[in-house]
């Protein structure tokens, strides 16, 4: 008896077992991040990861990876695809040619802030559906406020100030600095900080936050406030998707409502640490040059070829001029 009575627990244990679900078979993932892990940027990537968890009742667990360790930021995209890292946080601009239909998203529209930037960002993926997102799965895009233009050893005030200067950006960005008349040398911000501090390059175009998140206002003196011609740089949050596809249906709905509050988050985000940039660069004695309106209406003409071009050429892959009057018409919805 004492036989059958313990063959019969052992039985209903296992049984058990097989009926509720097992740790072990939680999907692990991981997560590459360039953005260093104290960048409120990184921080909030975390906490979407632990969000996941919790939600999903540890069905989806991801670890973090941040400060590029995984994959650098021009690699990350790629090392999604590959499988190199599961989940992947990077810019678009660091893949130029590579999305003609968000990159009108980081055109010169005259941003004025990250809430109104990252809604646009999420807002032409939902309209578009752009086939070159089609080997990963997209959780969500976010995007800084108005990039502006900082020197180290001279103010620019006018556009003749500019000329010839070389200046630090990526991809519509570098655009704009050629239009505008100076000589854009792309780079990625992690290299940022000691091109600026060795003289390699003479400015930088990045958001105001980036002066506190990347430390530029302890090698930058000058600030142009050019929200005028005020860019963007969109940031990509994507899936492998043979990951994505291991991860239960009910799962997948849970991560596209956190993905849906997130995207919000990282928006505020950049408005916030935008203040935060401007206060940091101030305190180190840095300087701000308003453009007179005269001015800044000759910044805005001296641009325009930059979204014309877009319009009629790089955008081929897509009605161009219909990405971008539609940008134009989801900013005036977000102000």
């Amino acid at each position: 008896m004492r036989k059958i009575l313990l063959t019969l627990t052992a039985l209903a244990l296992i049984g058990a077992g097989l009926a509720s679900p097992a740790r072990a078979e939680s999907v692990r993932l991981t997560y590459s991040s360039f953005f260093p892990p104290t960048h409120i940027q990184s921080k909030l990537a975390e906490q979407w990861c632990n969000e996941v968890e919790m939600r999903t009742n540890k069905a989806v667990i991801i670890d973090f990876y941040p400060g590029g360790t995984l994959s650098p930021a021009k690699q990350c995209y790629d090392g999604v695809v590959e499988g190199i890292s599961d989940i992947g946080q990077s810019a678009l601009a660091y893949s130029r040619g590579r999305f003609p239909v968000m990159a009108a998203v980081d055109l010169p529209m005259g941003y004025q802030s990250g809430v109104q930037a990252t809604a646009v960002a999420n807002a032409v993926y939902d309209k578009f559906s752009p086939a070159e997102f089609d080997d990963v799965v997209p959780m969500y895009f976010h995007a800084h406020g108005p990039g502006l233009l900082f020197t180290v050893e001279k103010p620019v005030k006018t556009l003749a100030d500019l000329k010839g200067l070389k200046i630090r950006s990526t991809g519509n960005s570098a655009k704009l600095i050629e239009a505008l008349g100076g000589t854009p040398v792309a780079q990625p911000m992690p290299a940022s900080y000691q091109s600026l501090q060795k003289g390699v390059v003479d400015g930088s175009v990045h958001p105001m936050e980036s002066n506190k998140g990347w430390k530029l206002g302890e090698v930058v003196k000058h600030c142009t406030q050019s929200q005028c011609v005020g860019y963007t740089t969109t940031f990509f949050i994507v899936m492998n998707k043979r990951k994505w596809n291991e991860i239960s249906p009910e799962n997948q709905k849970i991560i596209e409502q956190i993905n849906r509050e997130w995207s919000v988050k990282h928006g505020q985000a950049w408005d916030a640490s935008d203040a935060e940039g401007k206060q940091f660069l101030a305190s180190k004695g840095g300087d701000f040059t308003e453009l007179d309106p005269a001015e800044a209406q000759r910044w805005v003409q001296a641009a325009r070829p930059v979204l014309d071009g877009y319009a009629d050429g790089e955008g081929k892959a897509v009605d161009g001029k219909a990405v971008v009057e539609f940008i134009q018409a989801e900013m005036v919805k977000t102000p």
